[in-house]
């Protein structure tokens, strides 16, 4: 079946069939396929969804954002989002499989990341698993990132 989707403020048209996931159809990591690790992990109406979890079918009429609109393109090149810039800067990532679904968990977080204590953010972004980091630099980037663009 056609499915139209708005994706990163464009409309797709895709083809599909009912079972599809959003991971089956956008360009995302399919970790687990379980919903457990978080590396497909996009936003759908400003929260963060695993795509391995919600059908293609149940996206109608909603807004998703995948990691590729982070960045910005230009004829100059390509400027990174000050969430990218800080998991670059402070090391938070190492293979990277797991970085695209932690930005997009994180990009939800930052407009209230001031008032989270370190326990509360390492709760919120504890969904999403990392077999590389250690967590602790990928906090200390989530709040360099909110940092920076306030």
């Amino acid at each position: 079946m056609q499915l139209k989707l708005r994706v990163d403020g464009a409309e797709r048209t895709l083809e599909a069939e009912p079972r599809h996931t959003l991971a089956d159809v956008l360009p995302t990591h399919a970790g687990c396929e379980h919903g457990v690790c978080g590396a497909c992990t996009v936003i759908v109406d400003n929260e963060p969804v695993r795509a391995c979890l919600m059908f293609a079918i149940q996206a109608r009429g909603k807004e998703i954002r995948t990691v590729a609109s982070l960045a910005a393109c230009s004829t100059a090149g390509e400027a990174l989002h000050p969430l990218q810039r800080a998991f670059n800067e402070h090391h938070a990532l190492q293979c990277g499989y797991c970085t695209p679904g932690f930005l997009m968990l994180a990009l939800p977080l930052l407009d209230r990341i001031k008032k989270m204590t370190d326990e509360e953010l390492r709760e919120a972004l504890s969904a999403n698993l990392c077999r590389c980091t250690g967590y602790q630099n990928i906090v200390k980037a989530v709040r360099a990132a909110a940092e920076a663009m306030r």
